[in-house]
């Protein structure tokens, strides 16, 4: 499936609910840029871990004019830069998921990435997942969607995956560490994760992939179609 026109969809959600997989395999239907902005502030806070400084906020935004952090699209989605080094696999290292939630709750590095962020997006034809794309980054995205899952679901899920990345970890281990993830991201003050009042919600739990994404594609064409939910499955695929 392809697009002529050029959509900002945000996808949104809690860790585990099928963000990334989905965002990127509708990004790769409609032929847009998929951002994993996740990915960024597990760079910052991979940067601040290698810096050895204290992971407080005056001392990490020092550090944010010295990054450079590049999105590199590939057959397997996105690789990130960090100064040049490709540091895709460094990103889901226990150390960093320990540390992400809170640098991520500094209103500086928030300020930081959002900024990297609209100037990745602005042009449009760009699927974006994170926490606050459809609320912050880009309220005004033309298609907004807000995944969710039950807790052991996506503690099984994110086991896969860092099992995949050749890290050693249980599931009650995971869950523990989604929980904890949950509450810090939910309530910071700057940014928390919250639903959009505009957007889609869709619950995965029962869901593979590719349903999930399916349900993201009929959103997109009910959107360039312009017609509403129940009169869908009329419009014509966009090409």
């Amino acid at each position: 499936m392809s697009c002529k026109r050029g959509l900002i969809i945000a996808i949104d959600g809690p860790a585990g609910a099928g963000k990334s997989t989905t965002a990127r395999r509708v990004a790769e239907r409609l032929g847009y840029l998929y951002i994993d902005t996740g990915a960024m502030y597990r760079a910052v806070t991979l940067a601040v871990l290698r810096a050895g400084i204290p992971i407080e906020e005056e001392h990490v935004a020092r550090v944010l004019p010295h990054l450079r952090i590049e999105l590199v699209p590939s057959l397997q989605g996105q690789r990130t830069l960090l100064s040049g080094e490709d540091v895709t696999e460094a990103l889901r290292l226990p150390e960093v998921t320990r540390w992400v939630s809170l640098v991520s709750s500094f209103p500086a590095v928030r300020r930081f990435l959002v900024e990297e962020q609209r100037r990745l997006g602005r042009h449009g034809g760009v699927v974006m997942d994170g926490r606050d794309i459809g609320t912050v980054v880009f309220p005004e995205a033309e298609v907004k969607v807000f995944l969710t899952a039950s807790l052991p679901v996506r503690a099984r899920r994110r086991l896969q995956e860092l099992r995949a990345y050749g890290i050693a970890i249980t599931e009650q281990e995971v869950a523990a560490e989604l929980q904890r993830r949950d509450e810090l991201d939910s309530h910071r003050a700057d940014s928390p994760l919250q639903c959009a009042p505009d957007a889609v919600v869709i619950d995965t739990t029962e869901l593979t992939i590719e349903e999930q994404t399916e349900r993201v594609l009929e959103l997109v064409r009910q959107r360039l179609c312009n017609t509403r939910p129940e009169s869908a499955s009329s419009c014509a695929e966009p090409e």
